[in-house]
């Protein structure tokens, strides 16, 4: 099996930033976790990785492989053409820390501002008694590892720089799993809609593609979301009903906190600085991941309308026939 080459970022916060080409030998089964464990063995020793569990579960050895947000210890160097370098990337919509290591503790934050799971006070938990399409409706969110892959991916958060306005998928899929809870009684549509930013949101699923637990997030917690906030602010009766019963919504709004330090994606090297040869492909640097690429709109300007065929000519549309109605 021929090895691989690997273009590894390499830098820290405010100095120039570049990329270290390693020649990794491939082993059947081999992830690019353990090609960066063989980096730090054999080359590199002070190559900083974060990971914990190696099996998936973790989530925190999340990075950007040829420009992929995905979990190094579930990626296969044999997914990839070995003939053709291997780039591996930082998330970088967080701060650098250092070579492949992010600080996502703005993430931690956002979590506090969520209402926790309100039960209800009249009820004994040993009480309680659900449908299964409601366990299985909140179940598929609790497989959340917090991997903050859908974070690193989301364009609003990624290019836009709206970390003050917007919660992100990840926490978007967490009140989700508050909100449909059949012995939720909470109410966090205000939040939402106000702090949370869920109108941020476009509905690109890109978060959907890049989940490692396969949760469905735009279908199965972003849409519904969207949908009930919608119903409570925007649908007249709704509207109605809540002038007449005077509930108005507290009014609070809770601000969320704010990335500090640059951005990963700040660390980018100088444009006098070669890209590593993976990284001149299809993948876009600066505009997100290859996952979120979106096909060129076709300009309404730019092709003229084919004009209409000439009466009496070849293309002439044939006359059409005049049905003969009979006579009774």
């Amino acid at each position: 099996m021929p090895d691989a080459q690997l273009n590894v970022f390499r830098g820290l916060p405010g100095e120039k930033s570049r990329f270290e080409a390693f020649e990794v030998p491939v082993e059947e089964g081999m992830v690019v976790l353990d090609a960066l464990h063989w980096i730090q063995g054999h080359a590199a020793p002070d190559l900083a990785v974060r990971w914990n569990c190696k099996a998936a579960k973790c989530g925190s050895c999340g990075a950007e492989v040829n420009g992929r947000p995905s979990l190094t210890c579930k990626t296969r160097l044999t997914d990839y053409d070995l003939d053709e370098p291997i780039t591996v990337e930082p998330m970088r919509a967080f701060p650098l820390i250092k070579d492949l290591v992010t600080d996502v503790s703005w993430n931690y934050a956002v979590n506090k501002t969520i209402e926790p799971f309100s039960p209800p006070a009249d009820v004994p938990q040993a009480d309680w008694r659900w449908q299964q399409r409601d366990v299985e409706r909140v179940q598929e969110f609790r497989k959340c590892i917090e991997c903050f892959l859908c974070q690193d991916v989301c364009h609003v958060l990624r290019n836009h720089e709206t970390d003050s306005a917007f919660m992100g998928p990840r926490f978007l899929v967490r009140a989700a799993g508050l909100e449909m809870h059949p012995m939720d009684q909470g109410n966090r549509r205000e939040y939402l809609k106000d702090s949370g930013g869920i109108g941020y949101c476009n509905i690109t699923k890109c978060c959907t593609e890049v989940c490692p637990e396969h949760i469905k997030i735009t279908d199965n917690a972003i849409i519904p979301l969207k949908e009930r906030v919608a119903d409570a602010y925007y649908d007249p009766l709704q509207w109605a009903w809540r002038k007449l019963r005077g509930n108005e919504g507290t009014g609070a709004r809770v601000e969320l906190p704010v990335l500090r330090g640059p951005r990963a994606a700040a660390g980018d090297p100088a444009p006098s600085d070669p890209a590593p040869a993976a990284a001149e492909g299809p993948v876009a640097r600066a505009d997100g991941p290859a996952v979120c690429a979106r096909r060129p709109r076709r300009s309404r300007t730019s092709e003229p309308k084919p004009s209409p065929p000439a009466v009496g000519g070849e293309a002439a549309r044939p006359p059409r026939r005049r049905r003969d109605r009979g006579t009774s």
